[in-house]
């Protein structure tokens, strides 16, 4: 049976992610995170270099960081959930926060999701229902449950529609977001985005997660993607997207 069929679509429009292991090679994954520790500055033999819990690293496209995003199974996963021509392919990566083992806090561990609208002058910093892109999170280190996995709040997706419903297409403003999403989703069970180099998870635009603490012993590497939808997600829309947000199927 295929990884990506009728089944995973469904656990998606349910969970509102789905994890893909080896979206891309791990080979892949291994050469971007070795061009990462090059542009961070740092090295993994050198612990006592690594003083900041995060480093946030910029968009990149050099090397494997180019190549990750073109993978036949993270492809064939992403028209499945969001549609053939649904979604505009990205040749390069997002912002990658490299989080650290570290005693503490980085100050960016609230419950959210992130900004997806570009207001009138193009600039961003907004949440609403009408989003106009998906999250994307490409793992380049192995991360387990110590490692400052992504928290995900699984379905709460389905509670975002529905408080960000009546604020329209204009939302809300991004920092306002974060509390108002927290209390609605804080019912939902929790799960943790782990994995291997070359995994990668495709969230629902309106899916609540969060950082957390590196509470282990290796640095994690992940980087997170906006990526654009060709359709912004609409309640009264006919995509994959759409269907699994107000519908509760793809």
């Amino acid at each position: 049976m295929s990884d990506f069929d009728a089944a995973a679509a469904e656990r998606f429009a349910a969970d509102g992610f789905l994890k893909v292991e080896e979206a891309f090679p791990r080979e892949t994954g291994e050469r971007a995170q070795a061009l990462l520790w090059k542009r961070l500055g740092l090295a993994p033999d050198r612990p006592e270099e690594w003083t900041r819990p995060v480093v946030w690293l910029e968009p990149s496209g050099e090397g494997a960081l180019g190549e990750v995003t073109r993978g036949d199974r993270l492809t064939t996963a992403l028209d499945l959930l969001i549609g053939p021509g649904g979604w505009a392919p990205r040749p390069f990566i997002g912002m990658t926060p490299v989080r650290f083992p570290h005693p503490e806090d980085s100050g960016d561990t609230g419950w959210h999701i992130d900004q997806n609208r570009p207001g009138p002058d193009g600039a961003w910093g907004v949440a609403t229902g009408w989003s106009h892109t998906f999250l994307l999170l490409l793992l380049f280190s192995e991360v387990g449950p110590d490692d400052a996995p992504t928290r995900i709040r699984v379905g709460s997706h389905r509670d975002t529609a529905r408080v960000l419903e009546p604020y329209g297409e204009e939302g809300v403003p991004f920092f306002e977001s974060g509390p108002i999403l927290d209390e609605a989703t804080a019912h939902r069970p929790e799960a943790l985005a782990t994995g291997l180099p070359g995994d990668a998870f495709i969230c629902h635009p309106l899916l609540v997660h969060a950082a957390q603490r590196h509470r282990g012993t290796r640095p994690r590497f992940m980087s997170q993607i906006p990526m654009f939808l060709t359709t912004p997600l609409s309640p009264g829309g006919s995509t994959p997207l759409d269907r699994s947000t107000w519908n509760g199927r793809v």
